[in-house]
């Protein structure tokens, strides 16, 4: 398949149809572009689901852009899944900026994905809505990351009698965890797909932490799950502190109605500040009003929007 029309013939010559993974040193680019992105704008231009699948056997496609010899873009595009649609990430290096190779890339990213394609603006900057008008898409959906300082005080834990916390104990508790993650996520694109070989991974990663992995059962059926709260930690650098984040929260629907979520998300928050973290994060749906209600009796705020466009 061929990207859609090139404003510059140079690039089209250097640049890659989508496919199935890149080449190790396509990826290492990649990353590189990444990195550099993330330093220049403050906020990171794909998800971490998008950069694991550079180098994991995914369905996930990949088109790079390579200018000069090196990378300069990149599109990440998750194929239709059931009714969800197309998804796409889109990067392009800082000093390539500014000569239509956004444009370039999210266009070749409609035309593979089909016209329900969704493309993921990050932080929904300045350059990505120019893109967006320049195309003629419009936002349909946006994640809101909401932040709180763990300065201010937390309400007290109170686990009922019914309920048992307790944190991960390892591989024997991913059925359980991956059945409620199904299950109260069954309407999200990402994260409901989420399966044993992402939790593999991602307790490979350096921030994993069984002890920030909280899990809730119900005492009189203990080897069935209620519902887990996955925190995280973001390690700062020179000029940034480090941040705590509200990974996952997920309740089984049969459950909902008994307060699991203020519950789990509470624990997690106070783990995270007792690790000395000053700031915590967390995303949710900007039309998710019964957990925005909940984040915000707990203190969170508005911090930035990730807006997803499409035709």
């Amino acid at each position: 398949m061929k990207p859609g029309p090139h404003e510059n013939n140079e690039l089209r010559s250097q640049q890659q149809w989508f496919v199935e993974r890149p080449t190790a040193e396509h990826a290492a680019g990649v990353q590189a572009v990444v990195d550099r992105a993330t330093a220049q704008d403050g906020t990171a231009p794909v998800s971490e689901q998008a950069v694991h699948s550079l180098t994991r056997d995914t369905d996930a496609r990949h088109l790079v852009a390579v200018v000069d010899g090196a990378v300069a873009g990149y599109a990440n595009l998750t194929p239709a899944h059931g009714e969800h649609p197309s998804m796409s990430e889109v990067v392009v290096d800082p000093a390539h900026r500014g000569r239509g190779l956004g444009s370039e890339l999210v266009g070749a990213a409609l035309t593979e994905g089909g016209p329900e394609t969704r493309v993921w603006a990050h932080g929904d900057l300045p350059a990505a809505r120019a893109v967006a008008a320049k195309l003629h898409l419009t936002g349909v959906r946006e994640l809101l990351q909401l932040r709180r300082s763990l300065d201010l005080a937390l309400p007290e834990i109170e686990v009922p009698d019914s309920i048992e916390l307790r944190t991960y104990r390892g591989p024997s508790d991913d059925p359980e965890l991956l059945r409620v993650n199904a299950s109260a996520f069954e309407w999200h694109p990402e994260q409901g797909r989420m399966s044993a070989s992402d939790v593999a991974d991602r307790r490979a990663e350096s921030w994993f932490d069984p002890e920030g992995l909280f899990l809730a059962f119900d005492v009189a059926d203990p080897d069935r799950l209620l519902g887990f709260h996955w925190t995280k930690v973001h390690p700062g650098g020179p000029t940034e502190p480090s941040l705590g984040e509200v990974y996952v929260v997920g309740i089984d629907p049969a459950a909902q109605g008994r307060g699991l979520g203020r519950l789990l998300t509470l624990a997690g928050l106070h783990h995270l500040r007792e690790r000395g973290l000053p700031t915590v994060l967390l995303y949710v749906e900007g039309d998710n009003t019964a957990a925005l209600n909940t984040y915000g009796k707990l203190g969170f705020e508005r911090f930035h929007v990730d807006v997803a466009y499409a035709k």
